[in-house]
């Protein structure tokens, strides 16, 4: 059986993300090589093309990410993972990257791209005494903060746990209160 009709009968002849039934394509899952269907999914044309830059189309298609996630298969996962961080901004994919459990193998597959990339930043982020902060981290906060927008303070010596890097090196993301928010590494430390 071939890769493209294994992956056919796996997913009932309908996109792996969305469900979509129309120009149905096998996809290997980089970094993998795509050599067995374990490393493939069957995409529509549509998610094919989204799937360069989901933030560039129409980013409600990716709303079908809420039930494939849940997809058994580690490539969908995988997938399904890529698409919601690269959205995180949006709001509403935070939410489902945070309820979103991949087993550590897969999840390493899932960030294998995003730490190619961010190898290539030229700055890591630090904290207030010059110590290197990693994605998954907790943090404590040096000093009360207003959060613009959310109408309350973050309290010094609140703990934020499972911090986020983002693009610009003084900043991280975290969630204080209950709500997810970018924090100034210069007001935080290690915990």
């Amino acid at each position: 059986m071939t890769i493209e009709q294994t992956l056919q009968q796996r997913s009932g002849s309908k996109c792996e993300l969305c469900g979509s039934d129309l120009n149905l394509t096998v996809y290997p899952v980089p970094p993998k090589s795509g050599d067995t269907a374990e490393e493939c999914l069957l995409l529509c044309g549509t998610c094919q093309e989204q799937i360069k830059d989901p933030t560039a189309g129409n980013i409600n298609h990716w709303r079908c990410l809420n039930d494939s996630m849940w997809n058994p298969e580690p490539a969908v996962q995988v997938m399904a993972w890529r698409v919601l961080d690269s959205l995180r901004a949006e709001g509403w994919p935070q939410d489902l990257l945070e309820i979103l459990y991949l087993e550590p193998e897969v999840k390493t597959w899932a960030e294998s791209l995003n730490q190619e990339s961010s190898d290539d930043r030229i700055e890591p982020t630090k904290d207030s005494n010059g110590t290197v902060l990693n994605a998954g981290d907790t943090v404590i906060l040096i000093k009360d903060l207003v959060v613009k927008g959310a109408g309350f303070t973050a309290k010094r010596g609140t703990v934020v746990k499972n911090i986020s890097l983002t693009d610009k090196p003084e900043h991280i993301e975290g969630r204080v209160n209950g709500t997810r928010i970018v924090l100034v590494s210069a007001f935080l430390k290690k915990a």
